[in-house]
């Protein structure tokens, strides 16, 4: 039929045209910005995948900030109660010379003076002992754990926690300590003596039972730790992997639909400018 009003075929090319513009433009901003979803409607599924995603990557790589800055809370406390260690060895050594006659009265005295230096330096350890401005010997725990207790958020989702426990490691209680504290049975000897100092070796030997286990509660936890950050890279690894595989653009097939498009355009361009020429036939009929 020839008419002149309605040019069908025009019209099937400009919306061809209009078509092949909108995805052109989608290709060209996935190609400019990187990623294959740009905004809800380029793909409404994907964006809510992509955003749980991100959220949970973001979430695991927080959770591996904790685990580090656990570690180095833990450490912190295990380097001080190795200085704690070192003193208790020290003051059984006293002990040990203190229970014999090859040293008067006045010597074992000279003796007691260092013991009780050193038993007071376990306490000030104790007490000064800080990270990132917290007490992390004195029992009291953190705002999260229980009282004796450091508790850490090593997952992407809430309750995702390990403990440690750190009790109060002085020789004394007070405000602001745990109790008992855990050498409460060097709080009140003395090595005047060589009975006095035989029961301090008996004291010291128990105290030192007690820091190794708490030292080997504290490693272990490093340990924990360690294996938790391996296992939380390990999965936001492969997170960001399955992230990468729904949002990001592919540059292989984006260049070539981009490609086709151009052709397209071009096409189509040819093909409505032959569409408007159509109806000039209808001039032939009036002649």
């Amino acid at each position: 039929m020839s008419v002149i009003n309605t040019n069908i075929r025009a019209l099937a090319s400009t919306n061809a045209i209009a078509s092949n513009e909108r995805a052109m433009q989608k290709t060209m901003q996935s190609l400019s910005t990187g990623n294959s979803i740009n905004k809800a409607s380029d793909n409404a599924a994907g964006l809510s995948v992509r955003e749980n995603m991100t959220a949970q990557i973001n979430g695991l790589n927080a959770a591996v900030r904790n685990a580090n800055d656990a570690i180095n809370l833990l450490q912190t406390a295990d380097g001080s109660l190795n200085e704690v260690s070192d003193m208790m060895q020290r003051m059984r050594e006293l002990g040990t010379l203190a229970q014999n006659d090859n040293y008067s009265t006045a010597q074992k005295t000279s003796m007691d003076n260092e013991f009780q230096a050193l038993k007071g330096e376990i306490d000030r350890i104790r007490s000064n002992t800080q990270w990132n401005k917290m007490s992390v010997l004195t029992g009291s725990g953190g705002e999260v754990g229980t009282s004796g207790y450091f508790t850490f958020q090593i997952g992407a989702n809430a309750n995702q926690q390990i403990s440690v426990a750190i009790a109060n490691q002085g020789t004394t209680s007070g405000a602001g300590y745990e109790t008992p504290p855990q050498f409460v049975n060097l709080s009140a000897v003395t090595i005047t003596t060589g009975t006095g100092a035989a029961a301090a070796v008996t004291a010291l030997d128990t105290a030192l039972s007690v820091l190794n286990a708490n030292r080997s509660a504290i490693g272990a936890g490093v340990n924990r730790l360690e294996h938790a950050i391996n296992n939380l890279t390990n999965v936001a690894q492969n997170a960001t992997d399955s992230r990468s595989r729904v949002t990001d653009t592919d540059y292989s097939k984006a260049t070539s639909d981009l490609a086709k498009q151009q052709i397209i355009a071009q096409a189509a361009t040819a093909i409505l400018a032959q569409a408007n020429q159509q109806p000039q036939s209808v001039l032939s009929l009036l002649k």
